[in-house]
């Protein structure tokens, strides 16, 4: 295993569930992982190292102990320079670190339990699937201190879950369980607990035999789609990929032969 890659209460280990697979824990267990300001900083520049990483093909974020992500630190709220708006700059790293996760150009899955709230539910939304076990709780909490939640966190959570669960959310700050969550499509699966890392530790590595370019231009046409696009160029700019790269040929041949396909297309 690979030596892990840290910042301060963010660590990155390569291999961590298995070949290919890299695992992003945030680890402040005392605070239950909540976000301080320095880790939203510095989120961008850890990611950076896996996704340039040909080795790494998948990318599991979690929470050390108990919980996934209490949130964003509470303490950090009002330290910006800006009287008028002193959230400013939290709320750019903030936003930065999202795209950072959002924009990882092969397959996130967030794997939860405990406590996915605030800024935790920002970090499991930016992941492209969620798993959790039956601990999970999820709330998104800004109407219980006054914060207005920025308009590409408010998308995100409509794109994924609908306005209607969005206002329940965002008006009220409950927190529905992990069943529930289930049902409104804010988690994608939901396991026993002794069956949550295991199931996880299984799906990543089907992840990591299948086609990087099937993954990767998914990611491009599903973004374009919820960005208001139809997806068409970025589908035009792979279909002539897959025929250069010889990753077609490939499938192809190892269905012809029964075997299991080596892909050959790797990340520029």
């Amino acid at each position: 295993m690979a030596q892990p890659l840290t910042s301060e209460h963010l660590t990155l280990t390569h291999d961590g569930l298995g070949p290919g697979v890299a695992v992003l824990t945030v680890d402040r267990p005392a605070k239950r992982n909540a976000m301080t300001a320095a880790m939203w900083r510095d989120l961008p520049a850890v990611l950076a190292g896996p996704a340039a990483d040909p080795a790494v093909r998948v990318l599991v974020v979690t929470g050390a102990g108990s919980s996934f992500c209490a949130g964003a630190d509470i303490a950090d709220l009002l330290g910006g320079p800006d009287a008028e708006d002193p959230m400013a700059a939290l709320r750019r790293d903030n936003l930065a670190a999202q795209a950072a996760l959002r924009d990882f150009p092969k397959p996130t899955v967030a794997m939860v339990r405990g406590h996915c709230i605030g800024g935790g539910v920002e970090l499991a939304t930016c992941c492209d699937l969620r798993f959790t076990d039956e601990t999970g709780v999820f709330g998104v909490t800004p109407a219980k201190v006054g914060i207005v939640y920025t308009p590409e966190s408010t998308k995100a959570l409509v794109d994924l879950v609908g306005p209607g669960l969005t206002r329940y959310l965002l008006f009220s700050g409950e927190l529905v369980d992990a069943p529930a969550a289930l049902r409104a499509g804010l988690v994608d699966r939901l396991l026993p607990a002794d069956e949550l890392e295991p199931e996880v530790r299984r799906f990543t590595a089907v992840l990591a035999s299948r086609s990087a370019l099937t993954q990767r231009s998914t990611k491009e046409v599903v973004a374009a789609l919820l960005g208001g696009g139809d997806g068409r160029p970025e589908a035009a700019r792979w279909y002539r990929e897959t025929i250069a790269a010889g990753e077609l040929a490939e499938g192809v041949a190892a269905f012809a032969e029964r075997r299991s396909p080596t892909f050959p297309w790797q990340p520029a």
